[in-house]
């Protein structure tokens, strides 16, 4: 067993793949999170804690009990409309709960960080792409709080042992190819997994938030990651500090930018079906235009993205979501068909014996549909069709 390590947030979207990993690796994972977004079923490493940053002696407790070698930080808030609205939310999360972790480190002598920041604190660039000693001037209140913990962490570095790295994330997107992990909101408002929502018919429509920026289709361009490329920067990360690497600011992009009309066109194609997109207004806090210049995380870290593909991203997330149209529809709370969910009338005559485990968890068996039970929930949302296109589509590689 390699070193014992701390995954703030780690049952959330980001976290939960990096602590897959992590466990993959032989690491002795903790996972300290209140789970006001992720899941305890996305934990599938070591020990889940639940508990709060803003709880302080709770997390001493924690750093007492354990002998952390490592803290990964990815608790936050993350939605920049919502840190418009409710700042001092933001604030009190992101960069006061980012004070008490460090407090922790200070105490129990915890001296290695990686921390999970976001493009967000370059703001409205004016040049693309973007390098790390591109000004930061964040435009709203998520990418301030952002980059006063990224500022608390190199003060506290600079007057201690600690030794860090911060990975400034561009837009993740994606999920993990096996099926076992991916975005569990059901409101969410990352582009891909709500475009994906709209094909399967969980939104009427596909909002598109300005059409008017300075950029050749008037929508937003960002650069999109996978979830399980922007993971494994992480353990790299992780190993390069073990090997006493210098303190470092990192981009996580591919370099490569795509608009909204061109992600929501990919979508469309990939998915087959042409959903319904309304134009509005901007949203504030909103750039224009940011991708990653990726040459600094690869000639330090010697990282190497396996998905740099949009329409790879589009396909395991397509995957992803139809997992969970399948399990809502089933009325499942759990990785298991429930006995007593309510199906359409008729069907239940129809079915007969122990329904099978839902495949939400387990991919691999899952494209092997064969009987009635498994080919059931894609039956009756007409979506038979779609889960054989996607399937070929993902594995004809």
């Amino acid at each position: 067993m390699k070193n014992k390590v701390l995954v703030t947030g780690g049952a959330g979207y980001i976290g939960s793949h990096v602590v897959r990993q992590l466990g993959e690796m032989n690491y002795d994972v903790v996972v300290y999170d209140n789970c006001s977004t992720g899941s305890p079923t996305s934990v599938l490493h070591g020990e889940l804690i639940i508990g709060d940053l803003a709880d302080t002696e709770h997390l001493y407790q924690v750093f007492a009990k354990h002998q952390f070698s490592a803290v990964l930080h990815f608790a936050a808030s993350l939605s920049v409309p919502e840190s418009v609205a409710r700042p001092l939310d933001y604030y009190a999360n992101n960069t006061r709960n980012t004070l008490n972790l460090l407090r922790c480190c200070s105490v129990m002598n915890v001296n290695q960080i990686i921390f999970s920041s976001t493009a967000a604190v370059y703001g409205e660039v004016g040049e693309n792409p973007v390098t790390e000693s591109t000004l930061t001037s964040p435009i709203n209140p998520y990418g301030r709080s952002k980059l006063m913990s990224e500022w608390l962490i190199q003060d506290y570095a600079a007057a201690s042992s600690l030794r860090y790295v911060i990975l400034r994330y561009f837009n993740v997107a994606g999920a993990e190819p096996g099926g076992r992990l991916g975005q569990i909101s059901l409101n969410a408002t990352h582009l891909i997994a709500a475009a994906c929502n709209a094909a399967l018919k969980r939104k009427s429509a596909m909002q598109i938030y300005g059409t008017d920026f300075p950029t050749p289709d008037g929508t937003g361009i960002r650069d999109y990651i996978h979830v399980e490329d922007l993971a494994t920067a992480h353990l790299d990360a992780l190993r390069y500090l073990e090997e006493n690497g210098e303190s470092q600011i990192l981009n996580c992009g591919y370099g490569q930018g795509y608009s909204v009309r061109q992600v929501i066109e990919r979508v469309k194609a990939i998915s087959g079906v042409d959903f319904p997109v309304i134009e509005t207004d901007r949203r504030p806090g909103d750039p224009a235009c940011v991708t990653a210049c990726a040459d600094k995380i690869s000639k330090v870290l010697g990282w190497l993205p396996l998905y740099n593909d949009l329409d790879k991203i589009v396909h395991t997330s397509l995957a992803w979501e139809m997992s969970r149209v399948c399990s809502l529809s089933l009325g499942l709370t759990s990785n298991a068909l429930s006995p007593s969910c309510s199906l359409a009338p008729g069907i239940s005559a129809a079915i007969t014996g122990q329904p099978k485990r839902l495949y939400s968890s387990h991919i691999p068996d899952y494209w092997n549909v064969a009987t009635f039970h498994e080919l059931y929930p894609f039956i009756y949302l007409g979506l038979l069709d779609k889960l054989q296109s996607v399937r070929s589509k993902i594995f004809k590689d």
